[in-house]
């Protein structure tokens, strides 16, 4: 599977992306500490949450990092190195800082979804990242498109039991229903409105 660039993701189903974003904000805390991860779906998650003023979110996404000036919330940036096909920052010193912290919420985003297996990524440094988050959060949100259901990437970086919730438009395939179900995750689907 062939990563597009962040700015194609970006442009694909940017509305359904945008109201995923305002479902999830309506299940983190107003205060406290959220790790939100690069990804055009978590944008939107951030672009929600940003005029929160006591929130306090640390992210390793360079799209957000641009945006934290427009919001009121505290945004702090992990570090590492830019990976330029996503605009995520990932490595040896994004991890190192993120083993120093802990979150009341973390928002993941996925490159793929297995009905299995559980949620893809592309490459090793993200899929690292994404798993040191989940590790340090106690209350786990993935955010996908529908579309991600067709495309498993090469790499887990999380079975479903890692996660509490998760956000996406349409309803999973059959095949992922009782997976999801034995893992304990919450389904929130967008209304049809």
């Amino acid at each position: 599977m062939t990563e597009p660039t962040y700015s194609r993701k970006a442009a694909a189903a940017a509305g359904t992306k945008s109201r995923i974003g305002q479902r999830v904000a309506e299940l983190l805390p107003e205060d406290g500490s959220i790790f939100i991860d690069g990804g055009s779906t978590c944008l939107e998650v951030a672009r929600a949450v940003l005029d929160r003023p006591q929130l306090r979110i640390y992210t390793n996404s360079v799209t957000l990092l641009q945006l934290a000036a427009e919001g009121r919330a505290n945004v702090y940036s992990i570090g590492g190195e830019v990976r330029s096909v996503s605009l995520a920052l990932v490595g040896a010193f994004a991890l190192s800082w993120l083993e120093r912290l802990r979150f009341d919420a973390a928002v993941i985003g996925a490159s793929g979804l297995d009905a299995e297996q559980g949620a893809t990524t592309t490459e090793i440094a993200e899929a690292a990242i994404k798993s040191e988050a989940l590790k340090r959060s106690r209350l786990r949100i993935l955010v996908a498109h529908s579309e991600k259901w067709s495309k498993p990437a090469a790499l887990r970086f999380s079975p479903w039991s890692a996660f509490h919730h998760l956000v996406t438009d349409r309803a999973p395939p059959r095949s992922a229903v009782a997976p999801l179900a034995a893992a304990g995750v919450e389904i929130h689907l967008l209304s049809s409105s």
